[in-house]
């Protein structure tokens, strides 16, 4: 499917076999039971790549982002997947915790209406807002509307609400268009809507270089440096988890029975979907562009967004987990 990644499979491969110590370490996970690490450990288990990296995972499968946070700053939990700007937000207030890379994947504006193709025909269109008024992806498409002279908290009708409603709203026709999450709008794509506004390149308009990392393995400091060889041979082990994946139809049809009921267009597009939110650049590359994002949002959404800091805290991303540890 993509010969980079299949590369990169087999290099992570050789490396994991390399890299299997006698005694396996346990690393403790606190994961979305929706989410796509989900399909990542099924795949995983699966091919038996845990124990190629002599890594045993206790994985506590929660409800919401919001228990992973709960977890793992009360101890609960080694690593969890949130998002890069909650990291800066924890880590500006005093907390020691660090992100490495896990997704670039980030939603769109979907809709049927063939006269919405940019942030300016939006003006005057009633618009769901998946995630509420502090959405990194609604701050980010607000900004850029407003840098080309539209304010749609003005100019149009806002409507917010949990993803599953604004979907289901989108679907009834009572909204022009949905800001959805990745995963939602690819339901919505599958059902013939068309993702009219990119998230990725609304970052690329508001100053970034690449398609942005959102969401990352958050750890303690303290625990990373404790745990400097098992974190590594995690990230080995995941990024051959995707990279299978991506590339493989069996390690597809374990992941995807993780998604639930869906037609085989819609997985199809799941999958498109997932491979192009896998990271493919260096971590520098990254904090360099959620730094430049980090103003916008900052400038968007104010204290209440980010926290006290004015600026991309530094230690937000982790860099020890790339080879050399750079």
């Amino acid at each position: 499917m993509n010969r980079p990644l299949t590369r990169l499979a087999a290099g992570v491969a050789a490396g994991l076999l390399t890299l299997s110590p006698a005694q396996a370490e346990k690393l403790r996970l606190a994961l979305q039971k929706t989410g796509t690490t989900g399909w990542e450990l099924a795949v995983v288990r699966a091919f038996g790549l845990d124990k190629a990296a002599g890594l045993e995972l206790d994985v506590t499968e929660l409800a919401s982002p919001e228990a992973g946070k709960i977890a793992i700053q009360g101890g609960g939990a080694d690593i969890i997947v949130s998002d890069w700007l909650w990291v800066a937000r924890e880590r500006a207030g005093g907390a020691g915790l660090t992100l490495y890379p896990y997704s670039t994947g980030v939603g769109a504006v979907m809709t049927k209406d063939p006269a919405i193709r940019n942030v300016k025909d939006l003006a005057g269109k009633k618009l769901g807002v998946a995630g509420g008024p502090l959405d990194k992806s609604w701050l980010l498409l607000k900004a850029q509307a407003l840098r080309e002279g539209v304010d749609l908290e003005k100019s149009a009708t806002i409507l917010y609400g949990a993803p599953p409603l604004i979907a289901e709203k989108a679907l009834q026709g009572e909204i022009d268009a949905a800001l959805e999450f990745w995963n939602f709008a690819a339901d919505l794509e599958g059902k013939g809507f068309a993702r009219a506004i990119d998230i990725t390149d609304v970052e690329k308009a508001l100053g970034a270089k690449g398609e942005v990392v959102i969401t990352g393995y958050v750890f303690d400091d303290s625990f990373a440096a404790k745990n400097r060889d098992a974190l590594a041979r995690f990230f080995a082990m995941t990024a051959k988890a995707k990279a299978i994946i991506a590339t493989d139809d069996t390690a597809w049809a374990a992941a995807a029975q993780r998604i639930g009921p869906r037609d085989a267009a819609t997985l199809d597009i799941y999958r498109k979907r997932y491979v192009a939110g896998i990271p493919r650049r260096s971590v520098a590359q990254e904090e360099a562009d959620a730094a430049a994002l980090y103003r916008v949002l900052a400038e968007t959404g104010g204290e209440k967004l980010v926290g006290p800091g004015k600026t991309l805290a530094p230690g937000t991303f982790y860099k020890g987990g790339e080879a050399g540890g750079n």
